[in-house]
């Protein structure tokens, strides 16, 4: 229990003292006096428009063709939303442990605990298939914008348009497909829509893991030390490349390793595929996040981590799948939480409110585009005024297999089933029909419900609803009685006849008339929500399909003002981000650029070698030939958001120096804003990575291949 107070009181402190970092940094500045900065949009640069003269402005180094080409072509995409990249001429890549972290349990063998121990495989048949990951390698590239904006011109409404571009996609896909059979297509769309690519993938399916170290020594600190800086984690992964004929591929590019170590101020680029950003968004649309989306679902956050925390305390921290669901949700939580704060801070919000002032100055003065994009922004304030007469309703009429507990779903399949059976049998779908309908009543009941965690997820729930609806709303009023919390929560379960499989069958077997007259709560919710739930996204829909295609004019219109000189916002394609190495000022104190192994040890001892601070026993008794002072981790200016995760962080010669797994708590705001004072890209160095596993973990195979030439 004491550390469940420490850590909650912990969260809330990393994200005010972020707050009083930027009330600190910018104190005395008049808000109305703000100005945008040049890369406020970032530093996302995609490999059809690089900025080859600012590179060389700024580090004295242009990159040619075929450094180009190398770059694209040795960086990886995951299909579970991680970057990756060929590091050796004999398929191995390269990712964070955390990319792989939901895979390992899968993994393991019999006695195994992958998570826990880690993995290391002393020769190529021992490495281990990963079944169902694999890595996508950006081949082809095609401009498409004239064939999509042609085609979308001819659809008379909203609807239409959209119809009309997703046809045209599906065309241009199926075209390419024949051209090159090898290689799998997708559309991507940057500035909203104002410009469309074709890209083309070359898919590796047979994915193998090589090593990963233990989960402890790759995130040693978790949520506490998740989001912050100084870090001192190994979150690394390698696995390896397999051909049809079960050989290690022979990539044509990959990144050679530099074990040399970074120095304060060198320029390094991340090559990797940040997953979304939405500073493209006008202020009515980050107001609306701000107002509704953040709030809500940061509060539903709080709750799911404080059950998860619970349980992991219960268990003395012992089962590793847990403690990785717990630092999933603490993630969740952080990211939301922060955003958050960023989006209340006065500063942050006065230099987008500059930019879009300038933008849209640009745009009503010139005629030609005035008349084509001068009323995009008074349409997204209407439609944002709109949709947020229903966004609390809509949120507490919601269930998510994520936070919602299981009974709700049972109320809804049970539902489902007395309206099946209200209809001639020839009309039923197949599962309803007198041969199916003994199996599909016995389904309804998932077999491996978890009472007391479904009771814990129940009080998420009954916060969402009683957060978001007011007080005398009837559903709060017949559902809950007037009730909120733990008292709701045991007002539900002590009234649904729901709640075990017998009860369920019997209920399903009593007919239709006894299912919806059934006094039940969760069936209750379901009859009095699903039609208005229905109704109310279907007007949401339309309010952001009139959203998507005002975006898409939006971003037309920036990149008729502005041209390249601003990237497009994140669209989990690959990018290659700018930017150097560098510490910086937090808390009234000063970040190193890097730090060492000795950071682990001090960690892992002045915090009693207790969960999260605990390390493999072997910690005690290092090596004599593994050296404490090389560098760890370090942090950089790069732009990176999800989905970059796994990046490869690289040198003007295009070599590995280090491998980004995070951004300090101060990069939270890039959704929205990318800036440069404290934001950092934080990565394991290379020589770092080699240090541990030639020297800590001796897994020569491994770093031998990694060093070859």
């Amino acid at each position: 229990m004491k550390y469940k107070i420490i850590l909650h009181s912990l969260i809330i402190q990393l994200i005010f003292l972020a707050a009083v970092s930027y009330s600190q940094q910018y104190y005395g500045i008049e808000i109305d006096t703000v100005k945008a900065q040049k890369f406020d949009m970032g530093k996302m640069w995609t490999f059809e428009n690089l900025p080859l003269n600012y590179f060389e402005q700024e580090y004295n180094f242009k990159p040619t063709d075929d450094w180009l080409e190398k770059v694209r072509k040795s960086a990886l995409r995951f299909g579970n939303g991680c970057s990756a990249s060929f590091i050796s001429a004999d398929g191995l890549i390269m990712t964070n442990h955390h990319c792989v972290r939901g895979i390992l349990p899968k993994l393991n063998e019999e006695d195994e605990d992958l998570l826990a121990n880690g993995f290391f495989a002393e020769t190529l048949d021992e490495e281990r298939l990963v079944a169902g990951l694999f890595a996508n390698q950006l081949i082809y590239i095609e401009d498409i914008t004239a064939d999509i904006l042609s085609a979308m011109e001819k659809g008379e409404t909203d609807s239409t348009k959209i119809k009309s571009r997703d046809e045209k996609i599906e065309e241009l896909k199926t075209k390419a497909s024949e051209e090159f059979p090898e290689l799998h297509f997708k559309s991507v769309s940057y500035y909203q829509g104002g410009k469309f690519s074709l890209y083309g993938y070359k898919r590796y399916n047979d994915i193998r893991l090589v090593f990963v170290p233990e989960l402890w020594v790759a995130k040693l600190g978790g949520d506490y030390d998740n989001f912050t800086y100084p870090r001192y984690g190994l979150d690394c992964a390698f696995l390896r490349a397999y051909d049809e004929d079960g050989n290690p591929i022979k990539p044509d590019f990959y990144f050679r390793w530099n074990d040399e170590g970074v120095v304060e101020d060198q320029p390094v680029f991340v090559v990797g595929n940040p997953g979304s950003t939405d500073r493209i968004y006008t202020t009515a649309q980050i107001e609306f996040a701000r107002e509704f989306r953040y709030p809500m679902r940061t509060k539903m956050f709080r709750d799911m981590y404080a059950i998860y925390e619970e349980m992991v305390i219960e268990d003395g921290a012992q089962d590793t799948k847990l403690i990785a669901r717990l630092y999933s949700i603490g993630n969740g939580l952080k990211v939301f939480e922060g955003t958050y704060k960023a989006l209340l801070d006065p500063y942050l919000m006065a230099r987008k409110k500059n930019f879009e002032n300038e933008f849209k100055k640009a745009v009503q003065s010139n005629p030609e585009l005035n008349l084509i994009y001068g009323k995009i922004w008074k349409e997204i304030e209407k439609t944002r005024t709109e949709a947020a007469k229903n966004a609390r309703e809509m949120f507490a009429y919601s269930t998510s297999s994520f936070y919602s507990p299981k009974y709700f779903f049972i109320a809804s399949e049970l539902v489902e089933l007395a309206e099946q059976l209200n209809l001639p049998e020839d009309e039923r779908d197949d599962l309803y029909n007198e041969e199916n309908l003994d199996d599909t009543i016995e389904s309804i009941f998932p077999a491996d419900l978890d009472s007391e965690l479904q009771k814990k997820l129940l009080f998420v729930q009954v916060n969402i609803l009683t957060d978001n609806l007011i007080p005398d709303d009837e559903l709060i009023l017949k559902l809950l009685n007037g009730k909120k919390g733990q008292a709701a929560v045991d007002y539900l379960l002590s009234n649904s006849i729901i709640l075990t499989k017998d009860e369920v069958i019997m209920l399903a077997n009593a007919g239709a008339d006894s299912i919806l007259n059934s006094n039940d709560p969760f069936i209750y919710f379901v009859l009095h929500t699903k039609d208005k739930l229905k109704k109310m996204k279907e007007e949401n829909k339309a309010l952001s399909e009139k959203d998507e295609l005002n975006n898409q004019l939006l971003g037309k219109a920036m990149y008729a003002v502005y041209g390249d000189a601003i990237p497009p916002d994140a669209t989990f394609t690959l990018r290659l981000a700018d930017g150097v190495v560098k510490g910086y000022n937090y808390n009234g104190t000063r970040a190193p650029y890097k730090t060492t192994f000795y950071g682990s040890l001090d960690r892992y001892y002045s915090n009693d070698k207790k969960f999260p601070f605990n390390l493999p026993d072997y910690w005690e008794e290092l090596p004599e030939e593994f050296d404490l002072s090389t560098t760890f981790n370090f942090v950089s200016t790069n732009d990176i958001v999800g989905g970059n995760s796994g990046s490869p962080v690289i040198n003007i010669n295009a070599e590995i120096v280090g491998l980004a797994f995070d951004g300090n708590i101060e990069s939270l705001p890039a959704r929205y804003i990318y800036t440069t004072e404290a934001n950092r890209t934080v990565s394991v160095s290379a020589q770092g990575m080699i240090e541990a596993i030639r020297n800590l973990y001796k897994a020569e195979r491994l770093s031998e291949e990694i060093l070859r030439r």
